[in-house]
């Protein structure tokens, strides 16, 4: 007898405890009848959609028929029962067989489900889970029993090795995503930033990657990925070997603006490659940087300062409140102060634009909100095993995430952008 038993004995808490504990346990070890019927009714509606879809298609052929009146196209029972794995658990589903009886075999017709495809195994929101729960810090060997908690202790065919391959496939996308044509894209705005991980399995010189990140705002409004590059640092030429590739591949409309942090690679490639692009630095680093070089007991009201001038409804009170943290630091703080001097115009731009765009014109947070995850994950497992393994898991962060993104506020301002009308402490200026 353990000392839990023997005291449970003699202790009313004790005994109402265990009671909790054995109460709570039982949750997991059975399945829960909410749960059940969900999945019984996703596996009824799944079923009658595919009864459905083949009805309707022995329905469109049904004028071809013998000289006898008889159908050619009907149904002809089910093909072997298949377990397919969805957000709502395993499913069970019969697929009915389909034959063409027509005499002329080059003629005969073929269905082909699109709910259910052949081989289809997982459901997509599955092969999504996949990538997220990895850079959530699941290792591969843990995903069986990850994916048995989200989706029941009859879940199978996702083995680690099931997930090494899955990974194979992401780097076969990200190789045709990255080469696509880029004729018909036009995008209005650029964000840029450098991501570095840890590489593990790589040698010294190439353990530190840095991975170039580019996102778009296209004409309405839409973000996107336009380019995720394994890079040397951040350096000009990696940058710029980025931006030459997507022009070669059909991108030959500059973008009105640039956002990006001081990182000096980025900036030099992109008047190179497109010159009549303006260049808007983020402010987020901007503020990190000069607080860096600040005492902490002066940082809060600093920051404050710094707030103050981003926060200007126009240009000349921006340039008002600019002058006057220079005024109050510059004695004390001349590194700080200088910091922020060099950059003056550069951190004004976006009052060059519609000001519903300004709180997105302002920061490259759309790239480290999206990439924070990444971060995450490297912490947790020290590194990615490849340079390989860090681009592709990137990649498909991103795909995952770029489903979810909202468009700009007050898009519609932007075709008036395209157009070359102007914009002045952001209100639209008359056409004349």
């Amino acid at each position: 007898m353990n000392k839990v038993t023997q005291a449970a004995g003699k202790n009313p808490e004790v005994d109402q405890a265990d009671a909790e504990v054995i109460q709570f346990r039982s949750q997991f070890d059975q399945a829960s009848p909410l749960d059940q019927l969900v999945r019984e009714g996703a596996q009824q509606m799944l079923q009658s959609a595919i009864e459905t879809e083949v009805q309707d298609f022995v329905m469109q052929h049904q004028d071809r028929r013998d000289k006898d009146g008889k159908r050619y196209v009907v149904r002809n029972g089910y093909l072997p029962s298949r377990d397919i794995i969805t957000g709502a658990g395993k499913l069970q589903v019969e697929q009915p067989r389909v034959r063409d009886n027509s005499p002329n075999e080059k003629g005969r017709v073929r269905f082909s489900s699109k709910i259910l495809p052949a081989y289809l195994r997982r459901s997509k929101s599955i092969d999504e889970l996949i990538p997220w729960l990895y850079l959530r810090g699941i290792s591969t060997g843990d995903f069986s029993d990850a994916l048995k908690a989200l989706l029941g202790e009859e879940t199978k065919g996702l083995s680690p090795n099931v997930v090494v391959r899955l990974k194979e496939q992401w780097f076969q996308e990200y190789d045709t995503w990255n080469k696509r044509d880029l004729s018909d894209k036009t995008y209005v705005y650029f964000w840029a930033d450098g991501i570095h991980v840890n590489v593990r399995l790589e040698d010294d010189e190439n353990r530190r990657q840095c991975i170039l990140v580019l996102m778009g705002a296209t004409a309405d409004g839409r973000k996107e990925i336009v380019a995720v590059m394994d890079g040397y640092r951040e350096s000009e030429q990696s940058w710029y070997e980025l931006l030459v590739d997507l022009k070669q591949r059909g991108l030959v409309v500059p973008p009105k603006v640039a956002v990006g942090d001081g990182a000096l690679g980025f900036w030099a490639a992109l008047r190179k490659v497109f010159p009549a692009t303006i260049e808007q630095r983020c402010w987020v680093h901007k503020t990190a940087n000069v607080l860096n070089k600040m005492p902490k007991s002066v940082q809060p009201r600093a920051k404050a300062a710094i707030h103050e001038i981003w926060m200007s409804d126009t240009r000349e009170a921006a340039y008002k409140a600019f002058d006057g943290f220079l005024e109050k630091y510059s004695a004390k703080f001349e590194a700080a102060c200088e910091c922020l001097k060099k950059d003056r115009d550069v951190l004004m731009a976006f009052y060059d634009f519609p000001a519903e765009h300004w709180k997105h014109l302002r920061t490259t947070n759309p790239i480290e909100s999206t990439f924070s995850t990444i971060r995450l994950r490297h912490r947790r497992t020290k590194g990615s095993g490849s340079r390989r393994a860090s681009l592709a898991m990137m990649f498909k962060l991103a795909q995952c995430a770029q489903k979810k993104w909202r468009r700009l506020n007050g898009h519609e301002q932007l075709p008036l952008l395209m157009q070359g009308r102007q914009f002045v402490d952001g209100e639209l200026q008359d056409a004349a």
